[in-house]
């Protein structure tokens, strides 16, 4: 008795065994197509890279989306979104020759993501416009320092909500005086 339970058990154990490879099998197919099938549907890079530019500048046609510039960023993208469902807020940060930089952080931001999001903002717009090559922020942030009513932004640790930093204000980016 003890033989035919052992066989029985033998037997399921074999069958499952079976099931599994069957399994295994179907998923390979799924996962691998023959190789043919691969060869006929790959597309050059160049190619993709225009489907995709084209979808892109789609996307950018939707008047949520409208004032991202031609050659837009995934991170400008979800940065518009996040704006748009008040997860984001825009800083407007004001330099010495009058430009305003339209900086998008989130919304419980330190300082250190506002000096991050100054950097790839400036970054973006010179390799757009194919200006300046490298800035020194080690030096951009030993000579200036950003304000906002009065109020020195020296703390990068701290909350921009706890310096009073809403959703469209203004902080200045101001050289520092000199020490004597």
């Amino acid at each position: 008795m003890e033989e035919q339970s052992r066989d029985t058990a033998g037997g399921a154990q074999s069958a499952g065994e079976d099931e599994e490879e069957v399994k295994k099998e179907d998923l390979a197919d799924v996962a691998a197509p023959d190789a043919e099938e691969e060869d006929e549907e790959a597309l050059p890079h160049s190619e993709i890279l225009d489907i995709f530019e084209e979808g892109l500048a789609r996307l950018v046609q939707d008047p949520l989306l409208c004032d991202l510039p031609i050659q837009v960023t995934l991170e400008e993208v979800n940065s518009q979104i996040a704006l748009e469902y008040g997860q984001a807020m825009t800083v407007r940060v004001l330099k010495a020759d009058g430009e305003v930089m339209p900086i998008v952080v989130v919304q419980n931001a330190t300082v250190l993501d506002l000096k991050k999001a100054i950097r790839r903002f400036v970054e973006l717009k010179q390799q757009r416009e194919g200006g300046v090559k490298h800035v020194s922020w080690r030096y951009v942030w030993r000579t200036f320092h950003l304000m906002f009513q009065g109020e020195k932004l020296e703390d990068d640790k701290m909350r921009l909500k706890d310096y009073g930093i809403r959703n469209r204000d203004e902080v200045t980016f101001m050289k520092r005086l000199r020490k004597k």
